[in-house]
Parts: structure tokens; C-alpha cells; sequence
């Protein structure tokens, strides 16, 4: 392992100013997107459709540090032959791969489930390498139902799964993204969520401390702590700034190059604030970079300006580029509402 190069890549993932791409939708959920704007999901579609966004030239150089990418798009070559690989590294940006095999029934634990993707990872990685990836991400999910949920249980398997393919990634000279994500889709108050976000982010550092695995060469992204979607009280930006860098303080080690976060089902504004308040309020007592790496809350509004249709390319790559500028700002806690309405 070469920890230098692993960490040159992880400081660059949360570079002044930008953050990540989540361009790594799984066949069903980009069917899902394609079917709200009334678009057939075709590998051209795809295509065409994620190298727009690569082309969005000011977007990818300025704002976006790194794209996560798909199996099927990090083999993908644009219209005119050249990989897409190549067009995000043209801009600077670092490619990166979902290597998770997605959420299953946890057995013994009904209600709650485990990601897979351990069988054969290492050799995945290596061809991945050799595509161009130098980032992975693995993604847990840690579900809110009642008191019961999530178990120990739970929340220490996947942080078990975590560590192994974190190992695995830094052996083959790529970055791991850590994704343990407490889901938001309960009526559990903010506090709920702190206290299973600590807990699920002690559990997880305690497994990849007994792996070895080295958080200089690491990068976390975790939710943050908010309210559940159905919770009858929903807490503001400032108090989710102030309980998520509170909680992370507590449990996030130091050596972290940095953090970056997953927007979660918030609404595109609502995930550039509560990022810029944290980031505002918060930067001079934090060990490590605050960013983004939002899939949604960055696609949403291009997506549906492309509707697409090869004549809204330009429309698309100018919602995609303000989104991209506006989280772009929130990391550095320059964001305002104002410049919102300014665009």
C-alpha cells in the first residue's frame, strides 16, 4: 500500500471548493429517473445523458472533484470514441467506481439489511484500476424504525463489510468511501438520528482500526443528522450544522482527510444549506474538509431540463452547472439563499 498516493488522492476528493458526483445510479434507478421525464432507458440514453454532464466543462474544472461511476459507464466511450473516463479526467476530476452489490435481508434480523459485493472484490478492483478508477465507494444502510431498529446487529455487520472492502481498496492502491447511511425516512426526531449516527460512525472507525485500514488514505460519507422525512418537526439548518458537527467531533478521528456528504432525500436547496451552515458556522473547529457528494441533489435539475432531447443539452448543462456552483460555495461556507435567486 502506498499511503502517500492514496492520501494525495483523498485530499484532492475534498479539494477547496468542490466535490463529488454521484453519477453511479444502478440500472433500476436510472430506469426510475429516465421514467419521470418520460425517456427510454437505453444504454445510448444513458450514455449520452451521463456524458453531458462530463461535458459541462466550467462545472467539472470548477466545482467537481471527483465522479462516481457505474459498472456499465466506466467501460462506456462517448459519441465520438473516447472513454468516459477520459472526459472526467480531462477536466481534472477523479474517476471512482460503486464496487457494493446492493442491500439485502439481514438474516436473523428481519427489517434490516446488509450490503453485499465481498465475493471476488479484489479481483474487481484491479480491473477497475486498470480502467482508470482510483476511488471506490461502498454503501451500508442503517434503517430508524421504533426502538428495535437498528440493532447492534445490524450496525456492526456492516461496519465489518465496510472495513473489508476499505482493506481490500487501499491494497489495490484506491481510495475507499465509507458510506454508512442512517436513512431519513422515518418520523424519528434529530436527536434519534444523533444518537444512531454515533453510534453507527464509532462502530464503524472501531472496525476499520481492528482492519488496519488507514484513514489517511479514507474518506467518509455519511448523512447528516436531521429529521426523519415524517417526523412532525422538522429541524432548520443551523440546528442540523450544529448537531452534525457535534456528533462528528465525537466520533470521526482526526487523521480523516475529509467528509462528504450524501444529500439523503433532502431537496437540492436544503442540501446546500445545511452543508454551507456547517461549513460557515463550524470550519475553524473541524479536522477535516466538510464537502458533498450528492447524486440527486445535483442531477435533478438538469435531468429535467434535458426531458431527454438532444436540444435541451444546453439548458441541462446550465441547471447542472449552477447546482454544481452553488454546492461549490456551500463548501466553502459562501453560500447564500440570495445567490440562488441571483442565477
Amino acid at each position: 500500500m502506498d499511503l502517500e498516493a492514496l492520501n494525495k488522492i483523498a485530499v484532492a476528493m475534498v479539494a477547496p471548493g468542490k466535490g463529488i458526483l454521484a453519477a453511479d445510479e444502478s440500472s433500476g434507478t436510472i430506469k426510475k429517473r429516465f421514467d419521470s421525464i418520460n425517456a427510454e432507458s437505453t444504454e445510448d440514453n444513458r450514455r449520452d445523458y451521463r456524458e453531458m454532464l462530463f461535458r459541462t466543462e466550467q462545472a467539472m474544472k470548477d466545482c467537481i472533484s471527483g465522479v462516481i461511476l457505474f459498472d456499465e459507464t466506466i467501460r462506456q466511450n462517448a459519441k465520438d470514441g473516447t472513454p468516459l473516463v477520459k472526459l472526467i479526467q480531462d477536466t481534472g476530476a477523479i474517476p471512482g467506481i460503486k464496487v457494493d452489490k446492493g442491500a439485502h435481508a439481514l438474516a436473523g434480523a428481519e427489517g434490516e439489511k446488509v450490503t453485499e459485493g465481498l465475493d471476488g472484490l479484489r479481483d474487481r478492483l484491479k480491473e477497475y484500476y486498470d480502467l482508470g478508477a482510483r476511488f471506490a465507494k461502498w454503501r451500508a444502510v442503517i434503517d430508524i424504525a421504533g426502538d428495535e431498529i437498528p440493532s447492534g446487529y445490524c450496525i456492526s455487520t456492516n461496519a465489518h463489510a465496510l472495513a473489508r472492502y476499505a482493506a481490500l481498496c487501499q491494497e489495490a492502491g484506491i481510495v475507499p468511501i465509507v458510506e454508512p447511511e442512517v436513512l431519513m425516512d422515518g418520523d424519528h426526531d434529530i436527536d434519534r438520528c444523533y444518537d444512531v449516527t454515533e453510534f453507527t460512525l464509532k462502530s464503524l472507525f472501531d472496525e476499520l482500526y481492528a482492519q488496519d485500514v488507514a484513514l489517511e488514505g479514507t474518506i467518509l460519507k455519511p448523512n447528516m443528522v436531521i429529521s426523519g422525512k415524517k417526523c412532525s418537526k422538522q429541524a432548520g439548518a443551523e440546528e442540523i450544522a450544529e448537531k452534525t458537527v457535534r456528533c462528528f467531533r465525537s466520533s470521526v478521528p482526526a487523521a480523516l482527510p475529509g467528509i462528504v456528504f450524501l444529500s439523503g432525500g433532502q431537496s437540492d436547496e436544503d442540501a446546500t444549506a445545511n452543508l454551507n451552515a456547517m461549513n460557515a458556522g463550524y470550519k475553524d473547529r473541524m479536522p477535516w474538509a466538510l464537502s458533498f457528494s450528492y447524486g440527486r441533489a445535483l442531477q435533478a435539475a438538469p435531468l429535467k431540463a434535458w426531458g431527454g432531447k438532444a436540444e435541451n443539452v444546453a439548458a441541462a448543462q446550465a441547471a447542472f452547472m449552477h447546482r454544481a456552483k452553488m454546492n461549490g460555495l456551500a463548501q466553502l461556507g459562501d453560500w447564500s439563499a440570495g445567490l440562488e435567486k441571483a442565477a
